[in-house]
């Protein structure tokens, strides 16, 4: 039995899908679906049981020698949720009594954690599981906080030889984007956001550059397809004896205009784009750069090539966001 917490979310009904096209059907969701569209995520898949979160410690306990591994994918991730109780009682309390559950029942986990913990990016983007190296990030939210405090936790841990579940790997995700993202609202990819105004022959709406140097569209980030995280999910589970923390990117920062341009490419339409100021409430927020170093997951093995911006950007809009029926 394999648990996928989040796994009506975005990457994790992907890799939901992932699992049931390798013929693995004794998958488990933990999540909520909510009165929304969310539950279209999962309409093409098969599950072995679908679990409110509230329960999941007693599901857990009740199918402990079934359960081969868990993907904990589940948090509250909206960069702009203002109630931090909440978010450190989801994505760091919640998280860590999962760890220890794990632990102590010598289950595999696999767990997310987000490109949100490197903050502005002074400190680099290096991965290292260092207790003095994750001291120095500063995240700029409260959900890259909390993701980050389970890091630093889990880093303390290991380092200390407390015990482990049997496989344990962090994946810092950058920015995702891809199909059954469409539930997420504002926090959806900006192929998502952008998309609509394509369709509708309007210009696509970029921020403005606030820092001299630094052309209106060229703040760049590492756009990365879902498909290459699933791609990284699977190859974890594949290779149990792999353990770590590790970024999951294209490894290529690209600008947003380059990402526009991909958009309105695949849609057969010749760019359009308008630039308006940054609001000031997250001006100070506001990455300008973010790259994935991958040489930490590239030396435990993972060999597969990332997909191309462009390459992405076209499956995305071609394959799903055209279609009658745009999800995975």
């Amino acid at each position: 039995m394999i648990i996928v917490t989040g796994g009506a979310g975005f990457i994790g009904s992907n890799l939901v899908a992932a699992l049931n096209d390798r013929g693995l059907y004794e998958v488990v969701v933990v999540d909520r679906l909510g009165d929304g569209a969310k539950w279209r995520n999962l309409a093409k898949r098969e599950l072995a049981g679908l679990v409110a979160p509230g329960a999941l410690f007693g599901f857990l306990d009740a199918h402990a020698p079934e359960i081969e591994a868990v993907f904990h994918l589940g948090a509250i991730s909206s960069t702009t949720e203002t109630d931090t109780d909440l978010i450190a009682e989801n994505n760091f309390a919640l998280s860590l009594r999962l760890w220890e559950w794990c632990g102590w029942r010598g289950t595999r986990l696999i767990y997310a954690s987000s490109a949100a913990t490197y903050g502005d990016g002074a400190a680099g983007f290096d991965d290292a599981l260092d207790v003095d190296a994750l001291a120095r990030l500063r995240p700029l939210n409260a959900y890259g906080w909390s993701k980050h405090l389970f890091d630093r936790r889990i880093a303390r841990l290991v380092g200390i030889g407390a015990p482990t579940p049997r496989q344990w790997a962090g994946l810092k995700f950058f920015n995702v984007y891809g199909p059954n993202e469409y539930h997420k609202g504002a926090q959806r990819s900006v192929v998502a956001h952008l998309w609509p105004r394509v369709v509708a022959d309007e210009p696509a709406v970029l921020f403005r550059s606030h820092r001299p140097g630094i052309a209106h569209g060229d703040q760049a980030r590492d756009f990365v397809w879902v498909g290459d995280c699933v791609a990284v999910l699977l190859w974890l589970y594949d290779n149990p004896p792999v353990c770590g923390l590790f970024n999951v990117g294209s490894g290529t920062a690209r600008s947003f205009k380059d990402l526009a341009t991909a958009v309105f490419a695949a849609a057969g339409k010749p760019p359009r784009i308008d630039y308006v100021d940054t609001p000031v409430e997250i001006r100070d927020k506001y990455q300008y750069f973010t790259e994935a170093r991958l040489e930490r997951l590239r030396a435990a093995g993972f060999t597969a090539p990332t997909v191309a911006l462009e390459d992405g950007v076209r499956r995305y809009v071609r394959e799903f966001l055209m279609t009658d029926d745009p999800y995975r």
